[in-house]
């Protein structure tokens, strides 16, 4: 098989058959196969993709998850399955539209030495804050793990098989594709693209998810909050020496003084809010660790279509 499309979907119900078609109409001549990942909706998306694969089983597999295991385990879901000589991600709301795919693939055959080509997001039309926090999150990210993260990136990509091999082979149960796709190297060709506008259903990836994926991101590809952390331990420690050796100097000249009660009780919370909040962040290197060694599946199939049972 030439190509297979990878297509997580979270209740998305009303725009699967619309993508569907436009697959069909943009990639007319190439053989694929659409993988569709339903990380366990909670609308009639498994439905659809039950009537999508009926009317044509010969190139639409389906996985269901049990429950929700993310987007991310949906991914690594859709490469683990895939056996074509390229593999392209894409989403379901039809935003990034399915013609790129052609051009993307003409790249990658005419183009040896490149393994990947990722369309990256302009962000026209997103707020001025979102573009911002954006901007310093793929910053923080490039300093901290010292290596390329392209403004803009996104999951819509598509690559040869090695990549596709190289990913799936990192079972952490705390995924963060974008930082995944950065670890394996691989050469990559960004292409900027605008994405449509969303036609139908609602986006499931809002600013609270955003944040905390980016939070997860950082954690789980550098150690620099962490030596944050030790920073201000030791800044403080050599702050709070300078300044028992000023009351020393300063009891030995003048005499004994009494420090006020307000500066003591805000040098405590202060310090005690800075032990809080260094613990906080051990703590989160700690829980992702314990959730790791139980060596738990990044997910559980309930359904599958499409796959006879030795294969999965």
């Amino acid at each position: 098989m030439k190509l297979d499309i990878i297509i997580p979907t979270l209740n998305e119900e009303e725009s699967l058959e619309n993508l569907y078609n436009a697959i069909d109409k943009a990639l007319d001549g190439i053989k694929y196969n659409i993988i569709f990942v339903d990380d366990s909706s909670t609308d009639n998306t498994y439905k659809v993709l039950e009537y999508i694969y009926k009317k044509d089983n010969k190139r639409v597999k389906v996985l269901s998850f049990s429950r929700n295991f993310g987007k991310d385990a949906a991914i690594h879901a859709g490469l683990s399955a895939s056996k074509a000589e390229y593999a392209v991600i894409i989403d379901a709301d039809l935003q990034q539209n399915p013609k790129y795919i052609k051009d993307m693939l003409s790249f990658l055959e005419e183009n040896k030495d490149y393994d990947v080509v990722c369309m990256t997001n302009n962000y026209k039309g997103e707020g001025l804050f979102q573009k911002l926090a954006k901007g310093i999150f793929y910053n923080i990210m490039r300093k901290a793990t010292k290596r390329e993260y392209v403004k803009g990136a996104s999951d819509f990509r598509l690559m040869r098989h090695d990549v596709v091999k190289a990913l799936t082979s990192m079972t952490e149960s705390n995924r963060f594709t974008k930082g995944l796709f950065s670890y394996v190297g691989f050469k990559t060709k960004y292409v900027p693209y605008k994405p449509n506008k969303r036609t139908a259903g609602k986006s499931k990836f809002r600013l609270k998810k955003q944040i905390s994926y980016a939070i997860d991101g950082i954690l789980n590809f550098s150690t620099l909050p962490l030596r944050a952390a030790s920073f201000i331990g030791g800044t403080i420690s050599l702050g709070a020496f300078i300044y028992l050796i000023v009351l020393v100097a300063k009891t030995l000249i003048q005499g004994k003084d009494i420090p006020g009660y307000a500066s003591l009780m805000s040098v405590l919370l202060i310090l005690g809010g800075l032990i809080l909040f260094v613990l906080g962040i051990i703590g989160e290197y700690v829980s992702r660790t314990y959730i790791e060694i139980k060596n738990r599946p990044i997910y559980i199939l309930k359904n599958k279509l499409g796959y006879d049972e030795d294969i999965l």
